[in-house]
């Protein structure tokens, strides 16, 4: 697999009778994923070496956990600007990047809070956690008290899509894997997280991931 980056689109202004390119600076858009070797892990951080650059990524604690080191890995990236530092926080998934930045609209959800957040399971768990209104289980994400637990489910439980299974308060295992390839491709046609999981509902997990897919898309223009 061939290692590289995305950078965002790259834009001509004159200055005096020189054109000169500057890069579009808009958070989330600058790197829009990185792919390479893992050379080091601490923390929660990942330092993914592309072509000999290393970039520092903060993943969740999933994603920390599944990467190896000298092992070749894709993360989806939110490049984060502030005026004294950059930060790039990475995702397996682009369901999970694009929960995060779901999280970041919250009102006293920052970047990190966002990834403690994502941290307490895979992003479906996750989603479904908040689509059920079980603040409990997002308070039990590291720095995140009840009162801001709660404006998340307030906010976005019903901007993230319904349920897709829920048990005694704690999200199950099954038909994780399918759900999210389905959604990840729904996604990548324009879907947002909340319409993907709309229209993949009533679709039979037995199906394979293409097969839910175009029933999806069957669903969508009927």
């Amino acid at each position: 697999m061939q290692q590289g980056l995305t950078l965002c689109k790259q834009e001509q202004f004159v200055t005096g009778s020189d054109p000169v390119e500057r890069e579009v600076w808009d958070n989330g858009g600058m790197i829009a994923h990185v792919r390479g070797m893992v050379s080091e892990k601490f923390g929660s951080t990942l330092i993914v070496d592309v072509h000999g650059v290393g970039y520092e990524v903060q993943v969740a604690a999933g994603d920390f956990d599944a990467s190896l080191l000298d092992a070749e890995l894709k993360l989806f990236t939110y490049h984060h600007i502030r005026e004294q530092a950059q930060d790039l926080y990475g995702f397996s998934s682009l369901a999970a990047k694009k929960l995060f930045e779901m999280l970041i609209t919250v009102q006293g959800v920052g970047p990190k809070a966002a990834l403690a957040i994502l941290s307490l399971g895979n992003s479906e768990q996750v989603r479904n956690a908040i689509a059920n209104a079980d603040s409990k289980y997002v308070a039990g994400a590291s720095g995140v008290g009840k009162k801001i637990a709660e404006r998340v489910i307030v906010d976005l439980s019903d901007k993230i899509g319904l349920a897709t299974y829920y048990d005694t308060g704690t999200p199950l295992q099954a038909q994780l894997n399918t759900a999210d390839e389905a959604a990840e491709a729904l996604m990548a046609l324009g879907y947002t997280l909340g319409d993907a999981t709309k229209a993949l509902e009533g679709v039979s997990s037995d199906l394979d991931t293409s097969a839910r897919v175009r029933e999806a898309l069957k669903g969508k223009n009927s």
